[in-house]
């Protein structure tokens, strides 16, 4: 079934999602004139290609994301440092449990990629079953490890043919997202599945 994704602040970059990937990309009126028949999921906001967050490693073999059950002992941000070696060393249940929440705070911030080494099983096993690519890491990282890096890595722009993988930001345009940073995802989508929708 062919789906339309369409953000009210970027109607001129519609996408229509095929399975696992973009039958077409363009203007919404000329992509719902041509498939009328396609499911419409109109979002708030800009749809992007989606973020490339370059510190894989840091963030889902390095640091611990709490369980919700553990907010009231260990908050529920990330922790770095000595702290989350002492709860990742409990073995590799706690290791594949943090970075599959990892995984899925990162989705929640609009990236479909990461780049940097993964070496442990437990982190490429929650990359892969979510869908998000790896990519080369850039030769200089600007600032800590973050959900939302400063800067955000947008992926190249989106064409027919490509996996349908892309994010949607609840901002009037890039330079609102760039400001605003990437917790204002409202939905991720990673080879044609909603991988995120904020509620």
């Amino acid at each position: 079934m062919l789906t339309l994704h369409v953000a009210d602040a970027s109607p001129e970059n519609a996408v229509l999602v095929d399975g696992a990937h973009l039958a077409a990309v363009g203007p919404y009126e000329e992509l719902a004139a041509a498939h009328p028949d396609a499911r419409l999921r109109r979002w708030p906001g800009i749809l992007t290609p989606g973020l490339l967050n370059p510190y894989g490693p840091e963030l889902l073999e390095q640091a611990y994301h709490p369980d919700p059950r553990e907010a009231d002992r260990l908050g529920t941000e990330p922790l770095f440092g000595e702290r989350a070696r002492d709860l990742l060393a409990a073995g590799p249940s706690v290791r594949g449990a943090s970075a599959r929440r990892g995984v899925q705070r990162l989705l929640a911030h609009g990236t479909v990629a990461v780049a940097g080494e993964l070496r442990g099983r437990e982190a490429l096993d929650a990359v892969r079953r979510a869908g998000l690519a790896l990519a080369g890491r850039p030769a200089s990282l600007p600032g800590p490890p973050a959900l939302s890096p400063v800067p955000l890595v947008l992926l190249p722009a989106l064409a027919a043919g490509q996996p349908a993988r892309f994010a949607v930001f609840d901002v009037p345009d890039r330079a609102a997202l760039v400001r605003q940073g990437a917790s204002t995802c409202v939905a991720t989508v990673v080879a044609g599945r909603l991988v995120h929708r904020r509620r």
